[in-house]
């Protein structure tokens, strides 16, 4: 029997045939032999099942049925996990190769960890890379100023989610935020510097692009459960401007992605008022956001362009 530790990756799906399978060769095909597979589809129309049935038997459980939302999906297979390591990810998202080996090598030099994570791809629905999303270390007074961890970098141990409880379907957008505070509050969550063990994919019918003015009433909503939850009190007396800060900023950021400059700036400024120095990292967004009613907007779309390619190149090594 390999000694080394079993680790157990959780795939929640509906309808998204398009991507799919690139998502679970993308777990499959990894270096590290130790891996058991859990996806757990909504009830896909589109040609999901199939895909599954293609690699059943290479799964450790599968099943296509009608859950409560994603949440719900994830936690049929987070319930069903034996590795004492757990990963998830969306079936839009890919892991990059090596990613499972390294989460695993992290874990053993950072015994205490509870969660390791890295830096994240974005790439586009095509697999073009457009962006890399740079964290740095996060602590628990991080999260509550709404400092984000890219979910499909992130590892847990799965003795750790068992006690934080799984993922509260209450959340649909920040889900993965609200897990991850909790987490916080029971063992450090250790940043792993200088490796991308994933990509998230940025797409039309993806939640941070269809949904994106939706996410800061999951950001209220989780910084109203910080103020009421006794676990949370003493840092939410110290820190209270900044958390409800941070939930503006993160407010103004998916507005601006939703095509919402105006709003959006109302956002940023409730946030300025409370903790300027939470909202200043955005600053070049929020020169887009007044821009953007002068029909300058799409300067921001030609950034943004920019970026990518810059990215692309750097990444060929030009």
């Amino acid at each position: 029997m390999d000694a080394r530790p079993l680790v157990s990756i959780v795939t929640p799906s509906y309808n998204q045939a398009a991507y799919l399978e690139t998502a679970m060769r993308s777990v499959l095909e990894q270096d590290y032999p130790n891996i058991e597979y859990l996806v757990a589809d909504g009830g896909s129309t589109d040609g999901s099942v199939e895909i599954i049935q293609k690699y059943a038997d290479r799964l450790a459980w599968w099943v296509s049925e009608k859950d409560n939302g994603q949440a719900d999906g994830a936690n049929k297979g987070f319930r069903r996990a034996r590795g004492e390591i757990v990963g998830w990810l969306n079936s839009d998202d890919v892991y990059n190769p090596g990613a499972i080996s390294g989460a695993v090598a992290a874990f053993q030099v950072n015994s205490q960890a509870g969660m390791v994570f890295s830096d994240v791809d974005s790439i586009d629905g095509s697999g073009q890379l457009i962006n890399v999303m740079r964290f740095g270390p996060r602590t628990l007074e991080d999260l509550m100023a709404f400092k984000i961890i890219s979910q499909p970098g992130a590892f847990m141990r799965r003795t750790l989610l068992e006690q934080a409880g799984y993922l509260d379907p209450q959340y649909h957008l920040l889900l993965d935020h609200q897990l991850w505070l909790r987490l916080a509050r029971l063992a450090p969550l250790v940043y792993v510097p200088g490796v991308r063990w994933s990509a998230a994919r940025f797409h039309a019918a993806a939640k941070n692009v269809a949904q994106a003015g939706a996410f800061g009433s999951d950001a209220y909503r989780i910084a109203a459960w910080l103020s009421s939850t006794p676990e949370y009190k003493d840092l939410m007396t110290r820190n209270r401007r900044k958390v409800w800060a941070g939930a503006h900023r993160l407010n103004a950021f998916y507005l601006l992605d939703g095509g919402q400059p105006g709003v959006a700036l109302k956002a940023y400024w409730k946030g300025f008022w409370l903790s300027p120095a939470a909202v200043l990292p955005d600053w070049y967004r929020i020169i887009y956001a007044l821009l953007s009613p002068l029909g300058l907007g799409r300067l921001r779309e030609s950034y943004l362009r920019r970026r990518a390619q810059r990215v692309q190149r750097a990444e060929r090594g030009e």
